[in-house]
């Protein structure tokens, strides 16, 4: 008899969404040709719109939450993988049609695994997690168009959440003057002690203004998306640039083409879920090089898997600071 385990399962019936913890074996796992122990998964925006039933997250049911994890190899088909390897796995469909990190096991595809760097543990991978990941693409994307830290400021919105925290830690570590955007002043402090130069309200940024404004930013991570967005692109200084990686504030763009055809402005999107694995090689590379830990650990929030449905609730509402850090052992 296989030996079960525990996951935490979305499900669907009826246009009625369910969430429940079960126990599964590994039989009933998604195809794949490698088993991975799963040590430590974490809390996304993406997630907490999955398990609150956001339509357009999960493509089929049921379905295991979690859009990433770390783990240990506990059986490989493909020689490039051992067991006993440290690996890590953001996107790729995790938890959208196949299953995801809120299981104490996953079955997966050798070539969207990733071995994890020698001086990131496992649990430091899923501090980073998604977010994190993606916070580097945003920062490899500025760096590619060409951004310095001489060219001037770098803005940062969504500041107090993952894709944020981990963004103002790099940058400020790069030796960028990084001005934070949070809708939660009372994290100045927060803020500061990653790197932030200074803090502003989001409440700036966050309202309907002239389509060009005065040239602030030599280039910003935004991860809000819709009207923030907007006046962002429209701050930014000639040649400058915007990696934009989410859409808390909405997925509209009501803008205009004018910071594009008249300050030369490029608005670089950042998809983390299908990156290439050479940029996903890259990014994990700079992140082991780049990332003070000690900043790292400033924004860990631990907790277990039973905590995750009521977290998921709490960062869409903008309640989470920080990353979310799941530690599957727990439950074994």
């Amino acid at each position: 008899m296989t030996d079960k385990f525990q996951a935490l399962m979305i499900d669907k019936k009826e246009d009625e969404q369910s969430v429940n913890f079960v126990k599964i074996s590994e039989d009933e796992l998604m195809e794949g040709n490698v088993l991975v122990d799963v040590t430590h998964s974490s809390l996304n925006y993406k997630d907490g719109l999955a398990l609150t039933g956001a339509p357009g997250v999960v493509r089929s049911f049921p379905m295991i939450a979690g859009i990433d994890f770390s783990g240990i190899v506990k059986a490989s088909e493909d020689e490039k993988f051992s067991q006993g390897d440290r690996v890590v796995l953001n996107g790729y469909g995790l938890s959208e049609n196949h299953f995801g990190g809120y299981s104490e096991r996953a079955r997966v595809k050798s070539d969207h695994l990733l071995k994890l760097p020698d001086n990131i543990s496992n649990k430091q991978a899923m501090a980073i997690g998604t977010a994190g990941y993606t916070a580097m693409l945003c920062i490899l994307g500025l760096e590619d168009w060409g951004i310095k830290p001489e060219d001037g400021k770098i803005l940062v919105t969504g500041a107090s959440g993952g894709v944020g925290s981990v963004a103002v830690s790099i940058l400020s570590t790069l030796g960028f003057q990084v001005v934070a955007s949070t809708g939660r002043l009372n994290e100045t402090e927060y803020l500061t002690s990653l790197g932030a130069a200074s803090v502003i309200d989001r409440s700036e940024l966050s309202e309907p203004s002239r389509p060009l404004g005065k040239e602030i930013w030599a280039g910003a991570v935004d991860s809000v998306g819709s009207q923030t967005l907007v006046n962002t692109l429209a701050q930014i200084k000639y040649g400058g640039a915007v990696s934009a990686c989410g859409l808390a504030q909405g997925m509209d763009l009501p803008g205009t083409v004018m910071p594009f055809i008249l300050r030369g402005v490029a608005l670089i999107g950042i998809d983390s879920v299908m990156a290439p694995m050479d940029k996903r090689e890259r990014a994990w590379e700079r992140l082991s090089n780049d990332l003070d830990t000690a900043k790292l650990e400033e924004m860990i929030i631990d907790a277990s898997l039973e905590d995750i449905p009521n977290l998921a609730q709490e960062i869409l509402a903008g309640k989470v600071r920080g990353r979310v850090v799941v530690n599957i052992l727990e439950n074994n």
